[in-house]
């Protein structure tokens, strides 16, 4: 049979073809792998900017970016003394809760960037501390920008007692996060509120 022939052609094209399918297919099931390997890993936050970016392609290539930049980070755990002096000022911030609620959550806000800085991650603009930090702690980013939406809302005087409480308690589950406090520890952590008149 010679390579001229119609046969051999039609064979040639139906392997070419099968291999551009293969080839499709493959890329296709490491596009799904990776779909949700994110999203196991970021959890809401994968949702999150799913929502905000309305293209997954462009939500997913953001989310391993981000991976890549702090995989480049130095993340550090604390000493033990480290720990005991940032859990005494956060024990001392919540005390102070009732008499200036307002200067507490900027306190708050302060110590958790502090304790960031601390640990490893670089002093950035808000939006990129949220995003580096969504790559470690996914599921309290959220509260992260929570706190900090009320946080600024609080400097400007819109936001009730009972809002600054709030901000005071998502600060404290980032807090606790970054602090590494043992998952009892960290339960009880949870559960003790913050006192307000």
């Amino acid at each position: 049979m010679s390579i001229e022939s119609p046969k051999a052609w039609v064979v040639a094209a139906v392997v070419v073809i099968a291999l551009i399918v293969l080839a499709w297919l493959l890329v296709r099931e490491a596009r799904r792998r990776q779909s949700a390997r994110l999203q196991q890993r970021f959890g809401p936050e994968y949702s999150r900017l799913l929502a905000e970016r309305g293209d997954r392609t462009k939500a997913e290539a953001e989310l391993v970016a981000r991976e890549k930049r702090v995989e480049r980070f130095k993340i550090v755990p604390l000493t033990p003394e480290d720990k005991d002096k940032f859990g005494e000022a956060w024990s001392a911030l919540q005390a102070r809760f009732v008499d200036s609620p307002r200067d507490v959550v900027v306190e708050a806000d302060h110590l958790v960037r502090d304790l960031m800085v601390k640990r490893g991650y670089p002093m950035a603009d808000f939006e990129r501390r949220s995003a580096d930090i969504s790559v470690d702690y996914p599921a309290v980013v959220d509260a992260y920008r929570s706190g900090r939406a009320i946080a600024v809302r609080g400097q400007r005087g819109e936001a009730s007692t009972e809002e600054l409480r709030k901000a005071v308690v998502y600060y404290r589950t980032l807090f606790a996060e970054l602090l590494e406090v043992p998952q009892t520890s960290r339960a009880e952590a949870e559960n003790t509120e913050v006192v307000h008149p």
